[in-house]
């Protein structure tokens, strides 16, 4: 049986409990706030009980060490260990928010023990934590955790984990502008200007989703030719992207609303590569309601 590695890193306050007690629930073993220096003799050690899946969570308390992991991924990749990251990221206003609801100190604060951290200080911590965590995070894939409730972060967790294993996994997301771009995008597609069902009144209050919005959007013209048009695009670069060795492209489609627009074509360019490529799908708005 191959064994499998998920390693989870990301901010502080960002849900990476709720991600490792996910992977429990799935059957992983799972370890929490491991030093990198023990990587390697962990899965020495677990190769002797033939404990396949195992789950490690590695946060900026190891920031002395954080250096080492690349290479230590690599070595495991030789040994057929098949290796995922995750990166669980959050915008700062959401983590000083959830730093201040807890009243907990950030790892990086300077604050002796039991002292209050000022809001200047903890916005400092956080954006060191995310220079000191920025090479880790080009190589995962990321779930931004700014908007989602814990019961969907635990759903992210579990559709990565169950999609095959693949050299390149492709997400499609869907957005709304008015809530910001989604920060971990590699190609981000403005459908803005298409014919909107949110003026049509049998129409405003479903979603992309549903039957009646997708036959309205498939019979529009632009909309057909945008979808063309994205997935001309994908088609020509993803074999470039695959061969640079990309692990994870996440395709994000912006409307006004996050609702009709681009519901509908993260729905269908799904459907469209999925039986060529590894996919998921999210739909960031509709996932937080």
């Amino acid at each position: 049986m191959n064994r499998e590695l998920i390693l989870i890193t990301g901010m502080s306050g960002s849900g990476k409990s709720i991600a490792l007690h996910a992977l429990e629930d799935a059957g992983y073993y799972c370890i929490d706030n491991l030093p990198p220096e023990l990587l390697l003799p962990l899965l020495a050690l677990e190769d002797q009980t033939q404990q396949n899946k195992l789950a490690i969570a590695m946060d900026v308390r190891s920031a002395h060490a954080l250096h080492l992991v690349p290479a230590q991924l690599t070595q495991l990749r030789q040994n057929k260990v098949d290796v995922r990251l995750l990166f669980l990221d959050a915008n700062t206003d959401t983590l000083v928010h959830r730093f201040s609801e807890t009243r907990r100190n950030h790892p990086l604060s300077r604050a002796d023990k039991g002292a209050a951290v000022s809001a200047r200080d903890l916005v400092a911590a956080i954006e060191l934590e995310r220079q000191l965590l920025s090479d880790l995070r080009e190589e995962s894939h990321i779930i931004d955790t700014s908007l989602l409730r814990t019961v969907k972060l635990q759903d992210y967790v579990h559709s990565l984990v169950t999609a095959p294993s693949a050299q390149m996994t492709l997400m499609f997301e869907s957005f709304a502008f008015k809530r910001g771009i989604p920060v971990h995008a590699d190609f981000v597609f403005d459908v803005r200007m298409l014919p909107n069902p949110h003026y049509e009144a049998a129409l405003k209050a479903l979603t992309g989703r549903d039957l009646a919005v997708a036959q309205w959007l498939a019979s529009q013209p632009p909309v057909q030719t945008m979808q063309a048009h994205i997935s001309d695009f994908l088609d020509q670069w993803l074999p470039s992207l695959k061969n640079d060795h990309r692990s994870y492209v996440t395709v994000a489609i912006g409307c006004t609303g996050g609702q009709h627009r681009s519901v509908y074509l993260v729905e269908t360019l799904y459907q469209r590569f999925s039986p060529h490529w590894v996919s998921l799908k999210r739909h960031r708005e509709l996932d937080t309601l």
